[in-house]
């Protein structure tokens, strides 16, 4: 809605990928540090007089403290409304705060399981927490679904209308978030809520044509690159994707993608509380060869060796690196070799440290010749 529209827009949300910046935009574009810098002052001096007087806020986290510069931010700048991201789960997330006009409830899969539950309804009662009492709640999950379910008696509960948009079963992740966020803003407008860049028309989905599609597009999630490598170019796609669902749905819709199609070489990292079978399973029927390498800046990761025996449990051969940036050189090496094109993925700790690398190598393709030689990787991994 943000320029297009004319409405003061803000959106928190979590993680970011290589910049801290990322976590908060105003009309669509990034904040800068300063402004960061800032609202987390804020944030702190609160979070120092509440240790003093000794209130539950002195057990705020440090996203919780990000949270709150977040909201800051969108106080000092007049957001007329803002789209906010939870954290984990929701009911018990600082941003349930938020006393929302629309809640927003996508798929929900087996994730966090030690925090949230065992089973999709579990998570479906924490993620619905966010739902307020008269709130409208727009999700894609059937009523009848064991997560769905959960929705609908909560919604009743609290006398809120729920709005499921059609979703073909076929439709691709973005195709289901576009008829997500086309649904929320056909409730804004019934509420009142108007263009007034536009002349004043009351905002819809018509809003969403194929460029704020693409400006809405976010790192890290089925971003592709191409880089340059002596006689070959190879395609290089970055997703975040961390449970099994998001990987199957991941490599189907990159599979619309002529040069996507067929086999991949795939460099992942996981967290130690990820379904490490469930996702290597789903990347060995495309995968040509699996890579695992360390999670940067975490000590939460499944170690490379452990997943490289998960992976001949199942029948997969692989390769363990654990550094990084050599994982990135073998890859492409892999992918030269054989024709195909190279994925990252497992997480966004991973995206955010080979992305800077990934994206310079597209911007100057002789230096990434030199940085990225296939030839170096080898020499690199004996």
């Amino acid at each position: 809605m943000e320029e297009r529209a004319g409405v003061r827009v803000g959106r928190y949300a979590s993680p970011h990928v290589e910049r801290l910046t990322e976590r908060v935009s105003l009309d669509g574009r990034e904040i800068d540090e300063l402004t960061l810098s800032r609202a987390l002052d804020r944030a702190l001096d609160a979070y120092e007089a509440a240790r003093k007087a000794a209130t539950p806020a002195a057990n705020a986290t440090w996203f919780d403290l990000l949270t709150a510069a977040a909201f800051v931010i969108f106080a000092e700048t007049k957001r007329e409304w803002a789209v906010v991201e939870v954290g984990l789960g929701g009911r018990l997330d600082s941003t349930n705060i938020v006393d929302g006009e629309i809640a927003i409830v996508t798929n929900i899969e087996l994730e966090h399981t030690e925090i949230l539950g065992k089973t999709r309804a579990a998570i479906a009662r924490e993620k619905v927490g966010v739902l307020k009492p008269r709130a409208v709640l727009i999700t894609s999950l059937d009523p009848h679904d064991e997560a769905g379910r959960v929705l609908q008696a909560r919604a009743d509960e609290l006398g809120s209308p729920v709005i499921r948009p059609p979703v073909d079963a076929a439709a691709t992740i973005e195709d289901a978030n576009v008829a997500l966020a086309g649904a929320a803003l056909d409730q804004l407008g019934e509420m009142g809520v108007r263009a007034p860049a536009l002349g004043g028309p009351s905002v819809g989905a018509w809003l969403i044509d194929a460029e704020t599609r693409a400006a809405a597009r976010l790192p890290g999630r089925m971003e592709r690159f191409d880089i340059d490598l002596g006689s070959r170019r190879v395609p290089v796609v970055l997703d975040g994707a961390h449970v099994p669902f998001n990987i199957r749905a991941v490599l189907r819709d990159l599979a619309l993608t002529a040069d996507l199609a067929g086999r991949c070489v795939a460099i992942v990292a996981l967290a130690g509380d990820k379904d490490a079978q469930g996702i290597v399973a789903e990347l060995g029927k495309r995968a040509s060869a699996i890579i695992f390498t360390d999670l940067p800046g975490s000590s939460g990761g499944r170690s490379p060796a452990e997943l490289q025996a998960l992976a001949a449990s199942l029948g997969l051969t692989s390769e363990a690196e654990p550094e990084a940036k050599l994982a990135l050189k073998r890859g492409l090496e892999l992918a030269t070799r054989a024709g195909a094109w190279l994925i990252v993925t497992g997480s966004l700790y991973l995206i955010g440290a080979l992305r800077p690398a990934i994206a310079e190598a597209t911007k100057a393709p002789s230096q990434a010749r030199q940085a990225l030689n296939p030839q170096q990787a080898s020499n690199s991994s004996k």
